[in-house]
């Protein structure tokens, strides 16, 4: 098992590398040229500044088992399709019973948007230290439940 973030902008990278280590899982992060990251503990793999380079390599190299760390649920419904796990850097996992319906919503607000004329997003709420709680909770029952499956 390995764990793969889509690590663009990703305020969760920090956690993520934290649990994965206290649980001796390897960890890729991907990001574009935009983005260069570096770690002590993690892969870094640095993509092309492609529209969606990262999500497809990302893609490409996650398998069954493997956990993906998202906020993009396109993303996150190729890697349930691979048969992987998937959680966003809310907390919330991505599943194949609410992964049709989330997708479904982007889909509608990005119709909206175009017939509102308004394409810019209100920027989302400032993170939390109880964000990066819940996220940390979350994302360690994940690793949990994919180590006891993987046996």
């Amino acid at each position: 098992m390995q764990i793969f973030v889509d690590a663009d902008a990703c305020p969760v990278v920090g956690i993520v590398e934290k649990v994965a280590k206290e649980h001796s899982v390897p960890v890729t992060l991907l990001c574009d040229a935009n983005h260069v990251l570096s770690s002590d503990y993690s892969e870094v793999i640095v993509v092309g500044a492609g529209a969606d380079a990262v999500d497809y390599k990302l893609i490409s190299i996650c398998h069954e088992g493997d956990i993906v760390v998202s906020q993009d649920y396109g993303v996150a419904a190729m890697a349930l399709g691979k048969n992987a796990y998937a959680i966003h850097q809310s907390g919330k996992w991505y599943t194949n019973e609410n992964i049709d319906q989330m997708l479904m919503e982007r889909h509608l607000n990005k119709m909206a948007r175009r017939a509102s004329g308004k394409n810019h997003l209100k920027g989302s709420r400032k993170r939390t230290s109880e964000d990066d709680e819940h996220f940390r909770e979350s994302f360690e029952k994940m690793i949990h439940m994919a180590m006891h499956k993987e046996n």
